[in-house]
């Protein structure tokens, strides 16, 4: 399992931050204000009734097409979870605009959370990590502090997948896309925070600067 789709390093280009976080976070954004403005609104097309969620979610399909896409031909590579999360946004996200439901679209975050922490447990029985294959560029960790991270972090992507079935089979949509936008962020970014520890104790980098 490797971090990208490309085939060689050559192959990489580096692109201003702001521009890739944007590509990254922007149709995420416009998702959420977009659903904001149309969420009471009901939209009649071909005969069928339509409420804002499932427009929204229509036009938020193309867009992170477009927007991935952008990615792959400014930086020259896609890490396997933006690959697996467009693939499932399309799936998901389309079946919930073919067939008016919007419980499809939802489910997406749980299927991504699952696939992630299934693959990532799968390598720790094999005696890998590959958390270490995508994330080993950003932090430098000796082999026992990256089994040690990808078991945490295999747990906690299926307590998201948790997370989100509850949210979303107990509470309103509204509820939901304000838990996906920034319940789920925020819970990466204070998981991330809380491990401060692990990558002091296991940090690799003294090792290499000797």
């Amino acid at each position: 399992m490797t971090g990208d789709t490309s085939n060689k390093p050559s192959d990489r280009k580096d692109i201003n931050p702001f521009l890739k976080t944007a590509l990254e976070l922007g149709p995420v954004i416009l998702f959420f204000i977009a659903y904001l403005r149309m969420k009471n609104d009901v939209f009649t097309i071909g005969g069928t009734d339509y409420d804002g969620f499932i427009v929204v979610t229509a036009a938020f399909i193309p867009l992170l097409i477009a927007s991935t896409g952008a990615l792959w031909w400014l930086t020259g590579k896609l890490s396997k979870m933006q690959v697996a999360t467009l693939v499932l946004v399309v799936v998901f996200g389309g079946l919930s605009v073919w067939l008016n439901d919007d419980r499809f679209f939802k489910m997406k975050p749980t299927m991504i959370y699952v696939l992630f922490g299934g693959v990532l447990g799968f390598g720790l029985l094999r005696g890998q990590s590959y958390l270490k294959y995508v994330m080993e560029e950003m932090m430098p960790l000796k082999d026992e502090g990256w089994m040690i991270l990808t078991k945490r972090v295999a747990l906690f992507f299926l307590a998201l997948a948790v997370a989100n079935e509850i949210v979303w089979r107990s509470m309103s949509t509204e509820t939901w896309v304000y838990f996906k936008t920034f319940g789920l962020s925020a819970a990466l970014f204070a998981f991330f925070m809380t491990q401060g520890r692990l990558f002091q104790t296991y940090s690799s980098e003294p090792e290499e600067e000797a």
